[in-house]
C-alpha cells in the first residue's frame, strides 16, 4: 500500500489527495499537506455547489485533525476563494471539515460524542482544546444534523416545559416527542413569543396534525397552543394538579396552627428564636405526614396524623381532600372523572378557604383534567428529560450563550446523537 494510501485512511480522508507529510518543530505535530481531488474542488463552502474561482483567499492553511498516538496533527491545504451565485464570494469548501471551522469534521465528531458523555475537564484535557472551543464544536455538529434530518417531523403527541438554566431568570422551553420519548426542540425564553417560536418552525400544517400536549397549567402555555395548535388536546399535568392541593392543605394546616394555643413561646435563654409548645407543636411536627402519600409514611409519623385526626379536624378535613384529589388520578379513566366529580362537590361543601379557591382553580381547567384521565399523559417524561439537561447544564458551565447549551441537549437527548469517527 502508498505511503499516501496510509495516511488517508489514517486521517479518514475521502475525496482528498495526499501530496506530502511533515513534521513541524514548533508545532510539534505532523503536517499533512492535502488537496481535494478534482470533483471536490472550486465548491460552494456554505451550499456545496460548484462556483467559479475568484481570488486564492489568504493562502494556505490548517486543520486540526485527530492526533496520532500522542502526537498532534494537522492537515494543510490552500484555502481559495469561489464566487457563489447564491451566497457571492465564500471560503471554498474542503471535504475534510465543515465551513468555517479550524478541525477536521472527525475531530469535530469525537469532540461532540466526547461532549454529551463525559465531563468537561475530560475532554479538555483529552483533546487539549478550550471549553469555549468545544462549545463551538457542539453547535456546529448539531446544526450540521439538522440540515440533514428533521427532528419536528410527524410529532402528533408533545410535551412543553419550561427549565431554568442560568441565574437571572434565564429560562429555556423545551418541547418532548410522546412517542419517541427523545427531545425535539430547545429554545430560550419564557412567554408568548419564545414558544410562538417553536410553532414557526413546525408550520401551521404540521401543527394542525398535534393531537395531544400535555403542559402544566402556565397560561402563557395555554394561550400559544390555543391560537397555534387548535386541533391539539391540551392535558393537564397530574403532578402539578396534585401539588396545588397540597399546597391548599399546606394553607389550611398554617392557619390551625395560627389559632393554636402554645403557639410562639420565646425560651429565656434564647430570646431571638420562637418554639411551639402544645397543640401548636403537635400540628407543626405533623407537616411532614400531610404531606408525604400513605404508603411512604413512618410509623411516627402514622401516629402523628392519627393526632391530628382526633384533635383537628379541619387540616384532617384537607388532608383527605389532598388524598382525594391524589385518588382521581390513580384509578383514571371514566372512575377517574366520577371521582372528580365527586372530588369537586366534596371541595365545594368543605367550608376550608384554601379548597374553595382550589375548587374554582380546577374548574377552570377541567377540560385539560378529563383529557389527562382519559387518556394517561403526564409531563414525567418531561420532567425526567428537565433533569437530564440539568445534569448537561453542569456539564455545559462556562459556554456563552445558550446555543452551545440547546446543541448539547438536542445531541444527548435527541434522536440522532453524534456519532465517532470510523464506526
Amino acid at each position: 500500500m502508498r505511503q499516501s494510501s496510509v495516511w488517508e485512511r489514517a486521517c479518514g480522508l475521502t475525496r482528498t489527495v495526499v501530496e506530502a507529510v511533515g513534521y513541524d518543530d514548533v508545532a510539534a505535530a505532523i503536517v499533512v499537506s492535502v488537496r481535494p481531488k478534482a470533483k471536490a474542488r472550486h465548491r460552494c463552502g456554505r451550499c456545496g455547489r460548484r462556483a467559479p474561482r475568484y481570488d486564492r483567499g489568504e493562502g494556505r492553511r490548517r486543520w486540526r485533525a485527530l492526533d496520532l498516538g500522542t502526537t498532534k496533527v494537522f492537515l494543510e491545504a490552500p484555502a481559495p476563494r469561489v464566487r457563489c451565485r447564491n451566497h457571492g464570494v465564500v471560503v471554498a469548501g474542503v471535504p475534510w471539515a465543515r465551513h468555517g471551522a479550524g478541525h477536521t469534521r472527525d475531530f469535530d465528531d469525537l469532540a461532540a460524542w466526547l461532549a454529551v458523555r463525559t465531563s468537561k475537564t475530560a475532554v479538555c484535557q483529552l483533546l487539549r482544546v478550550a471549553w469555549r472551543t468545544v462549545g463551538a464544536i457542539v453547535t456546529r455538529v448539531n446544526v450540521d444534523i439538522e440540515a440533514k434530518v428533521d427532528r419536528l417531523e410527524g410529532l402528533r403527541r408533545i410535551g412543553i416545559d419550561e427549565i431554568s438554566y442560568k441565574r437571572g431568570h434565564r429560562y429555556l422551553i423545551v418541547v418532548v416527542d410522546h412517542d419517541t420519548g427523545r427531545l425535539v426542540w430547545a429554545g430560550p425564553g419564557r412567554n408568548d413569543a419564545a414558544l410562538n417560536v417553536f410553532f414557526d418552525e413546525l408550520g401551521s400544517e404540521r401543527a394542525a396534525q398535534l393531537t395531544h400536549i400535555t403542559a402544566d397549567m402556565a397560561d402563557w402555555i395555554a394561550r400559544v397552543v390555543a391560537r397555534r395548535a387548535p386541533n391539539a388536546l391540551r392535558c393537564a399535568d397530574p403532578f402539578h394538579v396534585v401539588a396545588w392541593g397540597i399546597d391548599a392543605l399546606d394553607m389550611e394546616r398554617r392557619r390551625s396552627w395560627n389559632a393554636a394555643a402554645g403557639r410562639n413561646r420565646t425560651l429565656p435563654a434564647r430570646p431571638q428564636r420562637n418554639r411551639s409548645t402544645g397543640v401548636a407543636q403537635h400540628s407543626k411536627r405533623a407537616r411532614y405526614a400531610l404531606w408525604k402519600n400513605p404508603d411512604d409514611l413512618t410509623e411516627r409519623q402514622r401516629h402523628e396524623l392519627d393526632w391530628i385526626a382526633k384533635t383537628d379536624p379541619r387540616p384532617w378535613r384537607a388532608y383527605l381532600l389532598k388524598e382525594g384529589l391524589r385518588y382521581v388520578f390513580a384509578v383514571r379513566g371514566d372512575d377517574g372523572k366520577q371521582a372528580l366529580r365527586r372530588w369537586l362537590a366534596w371541595a365545594r361543601r368543605s367550608q376550608l378557604p384554601a379548597f374553595l379557591d382550589l375548587h374554582r382553580k380546577i374548574t377552570a381547567h377541567r377540560h385539560a383534567i378529563e383529557a389527562t384521565l382519559e387518556h394517561s399523559l403526564s409531563n414525567a417524561l418531561i420532567e425526567s428529560t428537565n433533569t437530564k439537561i440539568r445534569l448537561l447544564t453542569r456539564i455545559a458551565f462556562g459556554f456563552h450563550g445558550h446555543e452551545p447549551l440547546v446543541a448539547l441537549a438536542l445531541l444527548a437527548l435527541g434522536s440522532h446523537p453524534p456519532r465517532l469517527p470510523g464506526r
